[in-house]
């Protein structure tokens, strides 16, 4: 393994030295093991601490077949399906890796005893199976999490619809919380080349999710001058929803939890930021009644940061928490494009403000393989930049998942797999230093939980 991490911090390292490099027979992952699902049986969700189900393990190297790609892993990220991974909610992932493995002879490579989670990586690609033609040993690149057969019509016009659509790393095994990782070569896209490794390690899964939910005709469509608001504005997806309206002529509407956060808010260039916790909104009067003047108070102080107007989109992912609340703030024809739901699936809202205002909710996972390119376009370009605020060590992957499942994180906290130290992967200086600021804008302390 060390070959490989010098060949690439090298810099010098051509494609066929790359190529020539011994393949290792096993390599370092963050598991969760499949004899310890009912762990956290009978405790709570915030409870369930997952410092406690996560193992660092050594495994073998997977067998490379046609159409995929062995990825020497630079750095990952913690996402919140990694969190629901290793708290085994709704279901243990394990449940996924079995009903994958029935498919084919190849699929069962991922029904396993252990799990290799994680949905991001920027590193560089070692081998290439048959019939790959895109890629080479030696690419620098990130992968998105996407997975699909495309052997059905119905994933041909959005490849999101296929009937096989799967999470890399949630709903597959060997993701990118390792050393190495195996990956379909149509996840692939170009390392932007001013970013580090763990920067670029953190992009594309919540860049990609926000542009589909925001941008594409697949999800809200936004356009110049529309309103929208962003809950969780400066967390993992939705920080990247700020620089995406902010890009595109809209106004984001940015609703964190502390001061700290909406300062970043501001730095991203936001104007109109509510500090819902300040402002000591309760959108429920108890575990089973919303409370309705909570929403119009929450409305009325919406119109007073917009001129008067109401939002024309509500970019949700907090779920039954805020739901209610979101379907009664979108203007009459608005949209509220949901993915996730982080504070709970089961979501309530009263119907007549939807039906008869003529409102739509759309619902939005991760992206397709044009949208994911196109986020990515938009980040080598300069115009969207990462939201890293810390980075573990590969051994503390189970502490970013805790900091993670109990807010206590901006933005997106990233994982050293392969690079020895952070700053390394930069080939475009002259860009990055033009871009510096925003880059390091997320790099503060991380607040306190509450």
């Amino acid at each position: 393994m060390q070959d490989i991490v010098s060949a690439i911090v090298s810099g010098e390292a051509a494609p066929e030295d790359f190529a020539a490099l011994a393949l290792p027979g096993s390599y370092r992952a963050v598991t969760l093991h499949k004899g310890e699902t009912d762990m956290f049986a009978g405790l709570a969700g915030r409870e369930k601490d997952p410092r406690k189900s996560v193992h660092l393990d050594e495994v073998p190297v997977p067998e490379l077949g046609p159409g995929e790609a062995l990825v020497a892993v630079m750095a990952s990220s913690v996402n919140y399906n990694t969190v629901w991974s290793s708290v085994f909610e709704p279901l243990p992932t394990f449940d996924f890796l079995a009903r994958y493995g029935a498919r084919s002879p190849l699929a069962r490579r991922h029904d396993l005893p252990y799990h290799v989670i994680g949905s991001d990586l920027a590193g560089v690609v070692l081998r290439t199976g048959p019939g790959v033609h895109a890629w080479k040993p030696g690419d620098e690149v990130v992968a998105h999490c996407l997975s699909v057969e495309l052997e059905s019509p119905d994933g041909h016009g959005d490849t999101m619809l296929d009937p096989e659509q799967r999470i890399w790393g949630y709903e597959t095994n060997f993701g990118g919380l390792a050393e190495l990782a195996l990956v379909r070569a149509n996840q692939l896209m170009p390392k932007p080349a001013h970013l580090t490794w763990e920067e670029a390690g953190t992009l594309g899964l919540v860049a990609s999710t926000a542009y589909r939910q925001l941008v594409s005709r697949n999800g809200a469509g936004m356009k110049q001058g529309d309103n929208v608001l962003i809950w969780g504005a400066s967390g993992g997806v939705g920080a990247f929803a700020t620089q995406f309206a902010l890009a595109g002529g809209a106004n984001p509407v940015c609703v964190v939890s502390s001061e700290q956060k909406a300062e970043i808010c501001r730095a991203m260039g936001a104007e109109a930021v509510i500090d819902r916790s300040a402002e000591d909104y309760r959108f429920w009067k108890d575990e089973h009644e919303q409370d309705p003047r909570e929403w119009k108070r929450f409305g009325k102080r919406i119109r007073e940061l917009t001129g008067g107007e109401d939002v024309d989109i509500v970019f949700e992912h907090p779920g039954r928490e805020t739901f209610g609340a979101s379907v009664f703030v979108a203007r009459k024809g608005g949209t509220i494009v949901t993915c996730a739901s982080t504070s709970g699936y089961k979501h309530e809202y009263d119907n007549r403000y939807l039906w008869m205002s003529l409102k739509r909710i759309v619902g939005s996972h991760f992206a397709n393989y044009r949208e994911a390119w196109e986020a990515n376009r938009l980040i080598a370009k300069g115009r969207i930049h990462p939201t890293l605020s810390r980075t573990y060590a590969l051994e503390e992957t189970g502490q970013a998942l805790h900091d993670v499942h109990r807010n206590l994180h901006l933005g997106k906290v990233g994982v050293l797999a392969l690079a020895p130290q952070e700053g390394l992967g930069v080939r475009d200086h002259e860009l990055r230093e033009k871009h510096l600021t925003a880059i390091n804008r997320f790099r503060v302390p991380a607040p306190q939980a509450g």
